[in-house]
């Protein structure tokens, strides 16, 4: 009975601490701002009012980011409306530009060493992406690689 108790106890604290997923406190609130520029490119988040934006959080090194990278520049090339966003925490100049053009990225995209967004987000894993209306507003966070052209997400940003 006490080991019962225990792991019910136990359950509900880890229920009460976790992260509420694709549905963090923050949705539907304004979107938290920053001006983020990495010597090369600058990121104005404020600039991007009145289109989608796709804010992606990410980094070389992590193997889901880099798996949903190519359906993430067929989305940009799908929905060239939408501002698509890449925020990388990768913390070597160096690398991240190779992998830029090896990887031949060309979407908006900057280099946050200091993980100043990710902390403004509450982003505690990558690839984390926000979607953000045109008003500003934060509507929704997808965890994890996606994959971007899938019908469901291109349904779900087009009717925005």
């Amino acid at each position: 009975m006490r080991r019962l108790l225990m792991s019910a106890a136990l359950g509900t604290l880890l229920v009460a601490g976790c992260d509420r997923g694709s549905r963090p406190g923050n949705i539907d609130k304004p979107a938290p701002q920053f001006v983020m520029g990495d010597g090369t490119r600058t990121v104005d988040l404020s600039k991007l009012r009145g289109r989608v934006v796709v804010l992606n959080l990410w980094a070389t090194w992590c193997a889901p980011c880099i798996e949903e990278l190519p359906s993430l520049l067929a989305l940009q090339k799908q929905m060239p409306d939408l501002a698509i966003v890449a925020v990388s925490m990768d913390q070597d100049p160096d690398v991240y530009k190779r992998f830029l053009v090896e990887h031949h990225v060309d979407v908006l995209t900057v280099r946050d060493e200091d993980q100043k967004v990710n902390a403004l987000y509450g982003t505690v894993q990558i690839p984390e992406t926000y979607i953000i209306d045109k008003q500003g507003v934060l509507r929704r966070k997808f965890i994890g690689a996606q994959v971007w052209t899938s019908p469901e997400i291109t349904s779900y940003l087009s009717k925005m």
